[in-house]
């Protein structure tokens, strides 16, 4: 195809923050562990030796019980795990053994804004005939979309990130307000908190780009179009009417004083959001495990925390986003296409590693056998101090959000609107002048990179 030869560059680029585009993962434990496409140097003990074995990447925490799940239900194939590290760390061995043209192993857990990239460089089996037909019910389309590439399916969807409003009620509480329905009232209720002396309202991170495309899309705007079918062609919109609202919105608030500027995830900021030095938390649903497993919730800040509902541009007129999710792709360098198509729509698919999933570890399933069960919707989640937040706020979500279209130049957006974000931080542009920088920088790359931009 006109840009396989000019993604590998793109592909390279680091991760922006470990959950730029992701729900937290692993620890990144083996990660020289990597066997490649070699089924001889597996993490997990395959208990039927018989059976074809077909190899996978993956990263999840849980995944070594997943697997053992998978082989002993299984009477076809069998899986062999490695551990080849978390995000960046596995992408960067994926894309060597795509130049290399061997090593991949069959199957590899994607985040599904990296799948656009791999599919261009064919390193990516389109599944459509392969097995989706038999679980496409199992997923919303919104879930079917993000791994989408066109019309081609290239991904058997997990987990997912849909978004809420995290807010602390001891704050809300000692400056008498409620939880924000529209932007409106979000900046008029930061503006509240502020005049009575309390903290800043939330973060405007430049490190987390994914979350700011969210909220573009919030917004009514579509930043990207773009099919293989198409050959060469994407359409690139970053400056529209709507991206320039949102930037805009963004750039003031931060200009009055009401949100923050400090990048998310550091040591730092975990620090603030345990001290009450932030009213409220724009995250997505894996965000309560994660923030657990960094102390918040555990200490003087436990029983403060409940989710609400986004804020919304018109409350009449919802738009439910999401952050982050992955999935489990087939590579070009399959042995058995077929047999690795099994497992990537089967492994993380049976009751036990779906409860499993959400119960003991921080993803949200996306399979709607979990979010239609009673279990899943009545749980009273513990960080949000018994809040039934599946059900008021997390599965609607899910299930009205429509996806997103990704683009192989994916990663090259993400470190332009990092650096714009960070323009609009230090007050060095506006947000509308944020947007047409970026809109310049985008389209400049991708012409250099052989597209044809619409």
């Amino acid at each position: 195809m006109k840009t396989k030869h000019v993604l590998t560059a793109v592909t390279t680029l680091a991760m922006l923050g470990a959950l730029a585009a992701c729900s937290p993962g692993g620890d990144g434990g083996n990660a020289d562990g990597g066997g490649g496409d070699a089924a001889t140097n597996c993490t997990n003990t395959i208990p039927k030796e018989d059976l074809p074995v077909v190899t996978m990447w993956a990263w999840y925490p849980n995944m070594e019980l997943v697997v053992d799940n998978f082989n002993e239900q299984n009477d076809e194939v069998q899986v062999c795990w490695t551990n080849a590290g978390a995000g960046g760390d596995a992408y960067d061995k994926f894309q060597t053994a795509i130049s290399a043209g061997s090593g991949a192993p069959d199957v590899m857990m994607v985040e599904a804004d990296r799948i656009a990239t791999f599919q261009a460089q064919e390193a990516l089996v389109e599944l459509n005939d392969l097995g989706y037909e038999d679980v496409k019910d199992n997923f919303s389309e919104g879930a079917w979309k993000d791994v989408s590439v066109g019309e081609g399916i290239y991904g058997a969807p997990v987990d997912g990130g849909p978004m809420g409003m995290i807010y602390r009620t001891d704050i809300f509480e000692q400056y008498g307000v409620t939880p924000p329905t529209t932007w409106e009232e979000f900046e008029t209720t930061a503006q509240a908190v502020k005049d009575a002396g309390g903290p800043v309202f939330a973060s405007f991170a430049a490190n987390q780009p994914a979350a700011t495309t969210a909220l573009m899309y919030q917004n009514g705007a579509q930043p990207f179009e773009y099919d293989p079918a198409n050959e060469g062609e994407i359409g690139i919109n970053l400056n529209s009417p709507e991206i320039k609202e949102v930037l805009d919105y963004w750039g003031g608030l931060v200009e009055k004083g009401l949100v923050g500027t400090e990048d998310q995830f550091t040591p730092e900021y975990i620090a603030g959001v345990i001290g009450g030095d932030y009213s409220t938390y724009l995250s997505a649903a894996w965000a309560p495990g994660y923030l657990q497993g960094a102390g918040v919730g555990e200490g003087a800040d436990a029983g403060v925390w409940a989710v609400a509902p986004m804020p919304q541009w018109d409350a009449n007129s919802p738009i439910a986003i999401n952050w982050g999710g992955s999935a489990f792709s087939v590579s070009s360098q399959a042995s058995d296409p077929e047999l690795a198509a099994k497992v990537a729509f089967g492994v993380y698919a049976d009751q036990a590693s779906l409860d499993d999933g959400w119960q003991n570890q921080i993803i949200f399933p996306l399979n709607v056998d979990v979010l239609e069960s009673p279990e899943f919707l009545d749980y009273e989640v513990p960080f949000f101090d018994g809040q039934q937040a599946n059900k008021e706020v997390y599965v609607p979500a899910a299930n009205a959000y429509e996806g997103m279209t990704y683009t192989p130049i994916g990663q090259f957006y993400y470190s332009q609107l990092t650096e714009q974000i960070a323009r609009i931080n230090e007050g060095s542009a506006t947000g509308s002048e944020a947007a047409d920088a970026l809109q310049e920088a985008v389209v400049a790359y991708a012409e250099e990179q052989g597209f044809t931009v619409k």
